[in-house]
This record gives C-alpha cells, structure tokens and sequence, in this order.
C-alpha cells in the first residue's frame, strides 16, 4: 500500500513536536487524522493548509485522559478515513514540582495524559491493525522517562511507564505485522522550551553533548521512518533523539 493510502493518527497534533510529525506526514502524502484537545484553531488551520495543497486530512477532539473518548477517537478516525494504519502517541503534558509540593491531582493528571492513554488509545487500534494485518505504534516518551528529571516525579514515570509498555506492546504483536517503537527527545526548540531563562538554556546546552537543541523536524524525521516498510524488522525500541544527552 502506498503511503497516500495510509491513514494515521497524530495525537496532540497541531502544537508543538505533533505539528512537525504531521506535516511530514503529510508531505510525504499519507492521509492525516489531527487529534486535539484545546487546540481547535491551530487544529483546523492545519487541515485547511493540507486540503488546500492537495491532501486529505481531518481534526478530532478528544480528552485522551478519558478511557471512553480514547475509544471515540479511533472509532472516528475509521469512520471517516475506513481504516487506521498509524499511531502516533504523542500528546502529552507536564505539571512539574519538587515531591513535597506535587499534589496527588497533579500526579494523576499527568499519568492519565502521558501514560493511561496510550494504553488506551493503543488497546482500540490494535484489533483494526491486526484485522489489517499491517500497523505501526509510534509512541512519544522523553528522555526524563530514561534519566529520571528534577522536580518531574509525575512526568518521568509517565515517560518511564511509556518505554515498558512499548517493548509489553512490541512483544504482543511482533508476529502480526503490527511495530511498536518508542522516540525519546531531548531538548527541542519548541514554545515550551522558549519560556527557559537564558541560564537555565546555557546549563541545559552544557549538558548535551551536541552542544545544542534538537527541532521539533528532527524528531518527526524520526518517527516518519519508524512508521514505514523501511522499519519493518524494528520494534520494542526506545530511539533517544536528544544530541547525545542521554548515553550511558
């Protein structure tokens, strides 16, 4: 099948690392499901600019931190598309504090975001891949789920939970076509990391051996190959695009 056949699904994918995965995604010419939470505007602006170049593309919203919505947006997704080819697990969010200061809704905010849904959203896409007999799970996570991160308790373990279900996932379904692979990035010059204070950017630079941020493309470039036939005989990995930061 060619890849203006495939359909996937980028969730959180109008901001951020999600815009970049999705518009490689669809400048390589596959079909684009936009998940989306409180990002409608930016959603639908995407969509527009790939229709109008050409492209098929939709948005859906969806609270992913909610079993039943993460079950409504695959079924959409089929819906409208007639099939799901591609997950990507990339919505996500970060509420950071030192332990003693996190409260208890934090921690479980950021585990029902970063962890539960791909679960979720994971559990409702494989049967339709299997029925398939092709699929690719491409699941977001970070190098905080690998090193561990100051005041990130919440986050590190969500991005650490990620990495184990990835490799639980890949072993699942290895024998159905179906990959399963994780991408961790590192700093990446995203709106997010523009809010750092300069001494906090020249600390972190120090500590990459690259000597800079990754762009949010580097990662998409990532996760685009991990997503087609080139990557067939990779799964149950967890790829550290992060300039070097995390080796051991």
């Amino acid at each position: 099948m060619n890849s203006n056949e495939k359909v996937v699904l980028v969730t959180g994918g109008a901001t951020g690392i999600g815009l970049a995965i999705s518009k490689a995604f669809a400048k390589a010419g596959y079909r684009l499901a936009v998940h989306y939470h409180s990002s409608e505007t930016a959603a639908q602006a995407l969509v527009n600019d790939i229709v109008t170049a050409g492209g098929q593309a939709h948005a859906f919203k969806a609270d992913i931190a909610q079993y039943a919505e993460c079950e409504r947006l695959i079924k959409e997704t089929i819906e409208v598309f007639g099939r799901i080819d591609i997950l990507v697990n990339n919505a996500g969010i970060a509420e950071d504090g030192v332990i003693i200061r996190l409260s208890e809704d934090q921690f479980d905010r950021v585990i029902a975001t970063d962890l539960k849904a791909v679960w979720s959203l994971s559990k409702n896409v494989v049967r339709p891949m299997m029925k398939q007999g092709w699929g690719r799970i491409v699941n977001i996570t970070s190098v905080s789920g690998i090193l561990g991160n100051y005041g990130q308790t919440n986050y590190s373990a969500a991005k650490a939970g990620v990495i184990g279900m990835t490799k639980s996932l890949a072993r699942e379904f290895a024998t159905k076509n179906i990959t399963v692979n994780a991408v961790a990035p590192g700093f990446i010059d995203t709106a997010m990391t523009r809010k750092l204070n300069e001494q906090i950017v020249e600390m972190a630079k120090k500590s990459i051996p690259s000597g800079r941020f990754g762009q949010p493309e580097e990662i998409a470039s990532m996760v685009l190959f991990l997503s087609g036939e080139e990557a067939s005989y990779i799964t149950g990995q967890t790829i550290a695009v992060d300039g070097g930061l995390s080796m051991h």
